[in-house]
């Protein structure tokens, strides 16, 4: 089992920045690809970014260049940087892992949002 809790989420004006992090704990020795999504009202759940254990990144194309994600492996923590933020920007922000034995977990979310 492996428990997300993420943290970093709140009000920001338009332009501004923000910094999310996730911790894992339990058996986070097994985590893999640690990743965040994000979900808005009345929208489906999509990607933003993910980052491998070594380091390789991928993300959302429309976010390529305002969001960086990073992860400190001995800390077991995944963060992401968001920069010039914009109201569309708006969402519960999720982070999620995999494991090496399959299993895939979810944090409970953190709040983001934008005003114009």
């Amino acid at each position: 089992q492996v428990h997300l809790v993420e943290s970093g989420g709140g009000l920001v004006q338009a332009g501004g920045s923000l910094r999310l992090s996730c911790a894992a704990s339990g058996r986070s020795s097994s985590i893999n690809v640690m990743g965040w999504y994000r979900q808005a009202p009345g929208k489906q759940r999509e990607l933003v970014a993910t980052i491998s254990s070594g380091g390789r990144t991928m993300y959302a194309d429309s976010l390529k260049g305002r969001f960086t994600i990073s992860r400190d492996n001995a800390k077991n923590t995944v963060y992401l940087q968001m920069n010039s933020l914009k109201a569309e920007d708006t969402a519960v922000y999720l982070c999620t892992t995999n494991t090496d034995w399959g299993g895939v977990y979810w944090g409970q979310g953190t709040q983001v949002t934008v005003s114009s």
